[in-house]
């Protein structure tokens, strides 16, 4: 483990008012939004896609990072560049996507755990070798009558641990991601509860695992009320609760906090996130930055609808919400930006 290389990459990810990009949709997953969209279910328009990300000219003025998935690291444009290069002239850093998923955890209905520690040292040599200089392991915790469990809660945050031991072994910064899901009736209280308890139990885990927190990156769920709650907290109450919850439990040490989406709109998920930095970024041990994936890709997916005519539009959809995001992170966004008629 080189501790310097770890290091500057964590910080280098989290460098200036930029964020990642989550663009890692497995085959399922990017099959499902495609036909959402009326767009062919074909490995070529997957291909098509993410070369539309990948090229959208002015990118990395927003985005330092791009976390990919299997397939996409192995892809090219149609002239053979490697989206991987392309990336990194467009001084992004790449990284990639490691777990295989959750699953049901056995013993524990409702609950899940995520798979993949097999063979993943393999895999995370094969993955330095194709460029990759990070990762990312997501862990879904449920919120419900009686859960989640304690058990469920370990079981995952072990496999966090472990996993990003490994990534630090073969020099990639791990993206820390335990995600408590938004689906849901409960408060946002009870979402405070469980996400604070979720991450004393990972940051216990990764101490025993001798993880080096100078070296990941913390990739939450902002704290928020179930999705079907009655009661839905005004911006600035979410960015309290939020920020209180991970003062009392994110080491200072962590080099910077990505936060997810999770399925919040887009516009309102730029919002929460400028309401804190214009709260607490001075205040704050660590950087607010993003790692969005529809909350930067689903107006660039609507524009473009697989045909070759409108990647233009689409990368301009696309450009702009790293920006509303960037804005964000500097506590400068504002409603006012959602009015540009991008896509024109």
């Amino acid at each position: 483990m080189n501790r310097e290389t770890l290091t500057n990459t964590a910080q280098a990810m989290v460098a200036g008012n930029k964020g990642l990009l989550a663009m890692d949709e497995s085959t399922p997953t990017c099959d499902k939004r495609f036909a959402e969209n009326g767009i062919p279910l074909t490995e070529e328009a997957r291909r098509a896609y993410r070369e539309l990300i990948v090229t959208t000219p002015g990118l990395g003025e927003f985005i330092s990072g791009a976390i990919l998935y299997d397939e996409t690291i192995r892809q090219s444009k149609k002239d053979g560049t490697p989206f991987v290069q392309i990336l990194k002239d467009a001084d992004i850093i790449p990284g990639i996507k490691v777990d295989l998923g959750a699953k049901d955890l056995a013993g524990f209905p409702l609950e899940k755990i995520t798979e993949g520690l097999d063979g993943l040292r393999n895999r995370l040599s094969e993955y330095a070798k194709l460029g990759a200089r990070f990762t990312k392991w997501r862990a879904v915790i449920t919120i419900g009558e009686n859960i989640p469990s304690r058990g469920c809660i370990k079981a995952n945050a072990q496999a966090l641990a472990r996993y990003a031991a490994l990534c630090q072994e073969a020099n990639l910064v791990p993206i820390v991601e335990p995600e408590v899901l938004m689906e849901g009736q409960h408060t946002l209280g009870r979402c405070f509860e469980v996400t604070e308890e979720v991450l004393h139990t990972v940051f216990n885990e990764l101490h025993l695992a001798r993880v080096m927190l100078e070296g990941i990156i913390l990739k939450p769920n902002m704290v928020l009320p179930g999705l079907t709650c009655p009661q839905q907290e005004d911006i600035n109450t979410v960015a309290d609760r939020t920020m209180q919850c991970f003062l009392r439990a994110v080491p200072a040490a962590v080099p910077g906090i990505a936060f997810l989406s999770g399925g919040q709109p887009f516009e309102l998920a730029s919002a929460r996130l400028n309401a804190m930095n214009v709260k607490y970024k001075a205040k704050s041990p660590w950087p607010i930055a993003f790692s969005f994936s529809r909350a930067i890709q689903e107006p660039a997916l609507k524009f473009w609808q697989g045909r070759e005519e409108n990647v233009k539009a689409a990368q301009q959809a696309l450009y702009h919400r790293a920006q509303c995001n960037s804005a964000a992170r500097a506590g400068l966004y504002s409603a006012a930006m959602e009015k540009t008629h991008y896509g024109k």
